[in-house]
């Protein structure tokens, strides 16, 4: 039986979220299929872009923050 794979199947697989059974079928569909192979490709790189983004918020975001948090006065109970 042929089975077709979607673009949400290959996140699943990129982030480790298949079985072992769905990992097989992926490969080898992408054996034969190289539009899913490219889609692989494509998604794989947008991973890695996003692993690699920043984390940290913008040192004037938060200056601001702790401007704001300042002007009140709050007293812990």
């Amino acid at each position: 039986m042929i089975k077709t794979f979607t673009q949400d199947d290959l996140v699943r697989y990129i982030y480790k979220e298949t079985t072992t059974e769905e990992n097989s079928e992926i490969e080898q569909a992408m054996l034969f299929d190289d539009a899913l192979a490219k889609d692989y490709a494509e998604l794989s790189s947008v991973v890695l872009a996003l692993d690699g983004a920043q984390v940290a918020p913008a040192q004037n975001s938060v200056d601001a923050i702790l401007s704001y948090s300042k002007s009140y006065h709050l007293h812990s109970a």
